[in-house]
């Protein structure tokens, strides 16, 4: 285990000699010098206007609304505070008097006149066996139970349907039971002249955990002359091959994978993670055809793919990782969990994680999607119109570069408060003012109506410490907060609550909605937890380094899932950190 430093003050960024030479032709950035990372830090850009630190960057760490599990601990802290005792009580009445009608599977096998007597005080229900067979899946009930209902069903019907069979399939591979599966594959290969798909999949599943794992690829072909498998369908199968020592037929099916466009599973490269380090502990087995140098390249290319697909390893898919890079001969590589300062330095190793800033090319790129797919698309005058989209964008011409742009509305509602909106908005530009920030705020034309919410008093004094632009009330804030910021250049940063996920669904691309998330990252604010009236605003901290899986030839550094409560939009905490010596 590395501990790493525990000395919060760092005294600047911290890079690991051996890490600044260039990449080992892996596809990962060579870390950069300290001068030059400073050149794009956002505080740099206030520099002659104030020393100090801005808020955000003096909060601690890792404090964030990205950070891996926020979501999930918000929304139990609102229920906790919006849910009533009574009304907990009244839902549990309801879901007992709600789940009394349905059918209770017995806790033994029956004989068939028992089935019948417990058939007949349902009163005949209609799809008996289905709905029985259903209730035995959902309460996990033992083997023999539904087997008991087969032969009943048998016996008075004469035959089994296809959808009986499958309900029990389903009971058979989920619960472990191949021999059984064996046997309903017999009887519907026999009964009936083709399979779905659904029994297909549930086939390839058992068989390829059996040492019948190859007739698992003639459904796989089957499957393949209807529609493309599915990821699972292939994930199945290259497990299995791997389990057996056939490397060759793994990594085609892998290959197979990727061109379909599928994603894979993260068994899957855990199964190719550890098959390689058993196979080579066995003695070279099954990797007859395959160098072990070309092995390694090819597993390297996985640890590639998560990087070039924003994708992080659970944390039992890391650990392969470490173990196998740990097992390769002739190369001396330490694995450690950690985790980085604020700073982006690793705690274990000391080297410097990769910048979160875009470079220029990635920051036209991002900029010139941004306004073609999000600012002028398809629906954006369904929430202005074109003539106050052009009058904003002169507005924004003749005005100074911005340093900050404040989505007025939506941080006004951050207090639950609504007489304390306009308080809430004075604060926030306030605190920016005090930074020595040139700001731009954006509004809508009610806010400047005096009322209990929005104090003409407040209202005055926002005008005077920022750029103010008060769109109609019925036009949507996010567009032109977008272009203000982007038009403002890499350096500007943006106020808002909102995650922009509909925003970044709008974009084309895998790649450009990735560099959307990684701007995002580096550049919204968000004011931390509750202002209290007279306080200073604080902002939840701008990570400085990119959640990526990074490489500079003689390191990795792998961010892991050791959560099951992150949300789409959020990031690793933990890192893997593996070091060559």
């Amino acid at each position: 285990m590395c501990t790493g430093d525990t000395n919060s003050n760092l005294g600047g960024r911290l890079t690991d000699r051996r890490n600044t030479g260039q990449t080992d032709g892996q596809g990962g950035m060579k870390n950069k010098a300290t001068t030059q990372r400073q050149e794009k830090r956002w505080d740099d850009t206030v520099d002659g206007r104030s020393r100090r630190a801005p808020h955000w960057q003096r909060h601690s760490f890792p404090k964030s609304v990205f950070a891996a599990g926020t979501a999930k601990r918000t929304t139990e802290i609102l229920k906790k505070k919006a849910v009533l005792v009574s009304l907990n009580e009244d839902e549990t009445e309801g879901r007992t008097t709600r789940g009394a009608g349905k059918v209770q599977p017995p806790d033994q096998p029956l004989s068939a006149a028992e089935w019948r007597k417990l058939k007949e005080s349902l009163g005949n229900l209609q799809r008996f066996d289905i709905q029985m067979m259903t209730a035995l899946f959902t309460s996990g009930a033992e083997l023999d139970i539904a087997k008991s209902l087969l032969n009943f069903v048998a016996m008075e019907k004469g035959t089994l349907s296809y959808e009986l069979l499958l309900q029990y399939l389903v009971l058979c591979v989920h619960g472990g039971h191949d021999a059984e599966v064996f046997e309903v594959y017999d009887i519907m290969r026999g009964s009936f002249s083709s399979l779905d798909t659904g029994a297909s999949s549930l086939f390839i599943k058992s068989f390829s955990r059996t040492v019948r794992w190859r007739e698992a690829i003639n459904i796989l072909h089957e499957i393949r002359k209807v529609i493309i498998p599915s990821a699972s369908n292939y994930g199945d199968v290259i497990a299995a091959a791997v389990l057996h020592g056939d490397i060759i037929t793994a990594w085609a099916f892998y290959d197979e994978l990727i061109e379909k466009g599928l994603s894979p599973r993260q068994e899957v490269w855990n199964a190719l993670f550890k098959g390689q380090r058993e196979t080579t502990e066995e003695g070279g087995k099954g990797l007859e055809a395959m160098s072990q140098s070309e092995h390694q390249e090819r597993l390297l290319g996985i640890l590639l793919y998560m990087r070039n697909n924003q994708i992080y390893p659970e944390h039992s898919l890391a650990s392969s990782i470490k173990t196998w890079f740990e097992s390769l001969s002739g190369q001396k590589w330490t694995g450690s969990w950690t985790s980085t300062t604020p700073k982006g330095v690793c705690r274990c190793c000391r080297s410097e994680l990769e910048s979160i800033q875009l470079t220029a090319e990635e920051y036209q790129h991002l900029k010139d999607r941004v306004m073609t797919d999000i600012i002028q698309g398809r629906d954006v005058f369904n929430k202005t119109t074109p003539e106050e989209l052009e009058k904003f964008k002169a507005f924004v011409k003749r005005k100074p570069t911005f340093d900050v742009v404040v989505d007025g509305l939506n941080v006004a509602s951050i207090s639950n408060d609504k007489n304390r909106r306009s308080e809430m908005l004075l604060a926030i530009v306030s605190e920016l003012k005090h930074q020595g920030l040139t700001i731009l705020v954006l509004g809508r034309k009610h806010m400047l109506q005096p009322c209990r919410s929005w104090e003409r008093h407040d209202m005055k004094l926002i005008q005077q410490q920022a750029h103010c632009f008060f769109t109609e009330n019925i036009s949507e804030d996010d567009p032109f907060l977008l272009y203000a910021t982007l038009h403002s250049g890499n350096h500007c940063l943006f106020v808002s609550k909102d995650l922009m996920r509909d925003h970044k669904a709008c974009l084309p691309d895998i790649a450009t909605r990735q560099l959307f998330f990684k701007w995002q990252r580096g550049h919204q604010l968000v004011v931390d937890g509750y202002v209290a009236a007279g306080k200073r605003v604080r902002f939840q901290s701008i990570l400085d380094y990119d959640t990526i899986v990074q490489t500079s030839g003689d390191s990795w550094h792998i961010p892991y899932d050791d959560t099951e409560d992150r949300s789409t939009y959020e990031i690793p905490q933990r890192w893997l950190c593996l070091t060559k010596h």
